[in-house]
C-alpha cells in the first residue's frame, strides 16, 4: 500500500484560502486515483474531491464546487486541494486517499489507502 502524509492544514479566518498537500510513497503515484475526504467532529467522514489517475477526471462534492480545486503533480507524488472562500462550516479533519488503478470514486469504500488527516479550523 501507498504511504499517504498530508500537509497544509490550519486556522483560517471565513472567506480564506488554504492549500493542503498530500505527499505519496513510492513509484507508482501515477497510477493512483487519489481523493480528499474531511470528518468534522460529531459527523461522518465525507467525500469532498477526487481526481482519477489516467486523463485526470476530477469530482467534487456540489458544495464544495467553484470553491475547491483539486489538482495533481505526479512528479512530486502529491495531490492538492486548494480551498477558496472558507467557511465555518468547512472546518474538519481533511483525509488524503488513494486506490491504485481506481475509479474517480466518491465512496470511501473506493479508496484504500488513506493519510493520518490534516485539521483545517475556520475561524468566523
Amino acid at each position: 500500500q501507498v504511504q499517504l502524509v498530508e500537509s497544509g492544514g490550519g486556522l483560517v479566518q471565513a472567506g480564506g484560502s488554504l492549500r493542503l498537500s498530500c505527499t505519496a510513497s513510492g513509484r507508482t503515484f501515477s497510477r493512483y486515483t487519489m481523493g480528499w475526504f474531511r470528518q468534522a467532529p460529531g459527523k461522518e467522514r465525507e467525500f469532498v474531491a477526487s481526481i482519477s489517475w489516467s486523463n485526470p477526471t476530477t469530482y467534487y462534492k456540489d458544495s464544495m464546487k467553484g470553491r475547491f480545486t483539486i489538482s495533481r503533480d505526479n512528479a512530486k507524488n502529491t495531490v492538492y486541494l486548494q480551498m477558496n472562500s472558507l467557511k465555518p462550516e468547512d472546518t474538519a479533519v481533511y483525509y488524503c486517499a488513494a486506490q491504485l488503478f481506481g475509479p474517480t470514486g466518491t465512496a470511501i469504500t473506493d479508496f484504500g489507502s488513506w493519510g493520518q488527516g490534516t485539521q483545517v479550523t475556520v475561524s468566523s
